[in-house]
């Protein structure tokens, strides 16, 4: 194992627990510094104990480049591998192995923290036969959303890698995606040009959640009932503890996204877990599809499917009910019958 692989090993489990602070950050710098360190200055420092007096190098980010170097095992690495492992449940176990991709996540090109490549081969090593690159839309300036410019670049760049991937003889595909906003009149935040290049379509509510009920609920409705729409992200937008979920007549959400087959997102991040439990168990008595999505903004966080799986568990979502479960050329069939 290189420096380089071990930081980016230790980076991706601190985001599969969450880390964000401190730790993250630093680990971080030391990646960037052995990106631009010679090697053999590297390893003149670790014989010499001078690790540290490189810029951006800690006590912790030192040993585990040490380790790296002489071949010994990292205790740091090995400390954090256990203690980040995501635990699932023996109900949920059939819907984690039933999963064969991942429909919802982001990259650097928005607000993610790692590129395309790096996000399919971490989802490749996690066992996925694909995944759909959903970075966001334009409005969503915060995030670094893309425009159509920037999407049409995105998807070249996408078509490039998974020639390399079959190159490489793995039959792993990227899919091309984007998470759209709703906008407040229901419109999408993409032409409908773009939209129909795309193979599959998150569409998310990012703004004004506190919208008063009847006009959340026809502006959702609205986005439901488009022909590019896939997939509903995240539906009542809550952030547990810090954001309360939107008000939204859910019999009508929930029969419409029935009707006009859009899948009902079971939202993985830790912070949203979206739907709640009482929806999501009638959005199962709606009959609803579903997705069962990480949102991952990292590669750590890939792993984090088996929280959704848990609550699916929980409320009795069919497996065959759940669109992600479908290998790849049946997901793009169901994606093209609904356009």
């Amino acid at each position: 194992m290189t420096p380089e692989v071990a930081l980016l090993r230790v980076i991706h489990c601190l985001d599969r627990a969450r880390e964000s602070g401190f730790k993250t950050k630093a680990f971080a710098r030391a990646l960037d510094v052995v990106r631009s360190t010679d090697p053999a200055e590297l390893e003149r420092r670790v014989a010499n104990d001078t690790l540290t007096d490189l810029d951006g190098i800690g006590s912790s980010t030192a040993q585990v480049i040490a380790d790296a170097i002489e071949g010994r095992p990292s205790r740091y690495l090995a400390d954090i591998e256990a203690k980040s492992q995501v635990e699932i449940s023996d109900k949920a176990r059939p819907y984690r192995d039933a999963l064969r991709g991942d429909c919802h996540l982001h990259s650097t090109w928005s607000d993610g923290g790692a590129p395309i490549e790096r996000m399919a081969t971490t989802a490749m090593a996690i066992g996925h036969e694909y995944m759909v690159q959903t970075d966001h839309s334009a409005r969503l300036t915060i995030a670094h959303g893309l425009n159509e410019e920037r999407l049409n670049e995105q998807l070249d760049q996408i078509a490039a890698v998974n020639e390399a991937i079959a190159d490489a003889g793995h039959e792993f595909r990227i899919l091309s995606g984007m998470e759209v906003d709703i906008l407040e009149d229901g419109s999408l935040d993409l032409s409908n040009e773009m939209l129909g290049r795309l193979d599959v379509v998150v569409a998310s509510v990012h703004s004004k959640l506190r919208m008063e009920k009847q006009k959340m609920t026809e502006r959702m409705l609205q986005a439901i009932a488009s022909p590019h729409v896939d997939i509903l992200g995240h539906c009542t937008g809550r952030m547990i503890g810090k954001r309360p979920p939107s008000d939204f007549d859910a019999d009508y959400v929930f029969a419409a996204c029935a009707q006009f087959n859009t899948a009902v997102e079971i939202n993985c991040r830790p912070e949203r877990l979206d739907p709640p439990r009482e929806l999501l168990r009638l959005a199962v008595d709606y009959g609803c599809w579903f997705t069962i999505d990480s949102d991952a903004h990292a590669t750590g966080q890939l792993e984090w499917q088996p929280l959704g799986c848990d609550r699916a568990a929980d409320c009795d979502v069919p497996i065959d009910r759940i669109l992600n479960t479908k290998p790849v050329d049946e997901l793009l069939a169901w994606t093209r019958a609904a356009a």
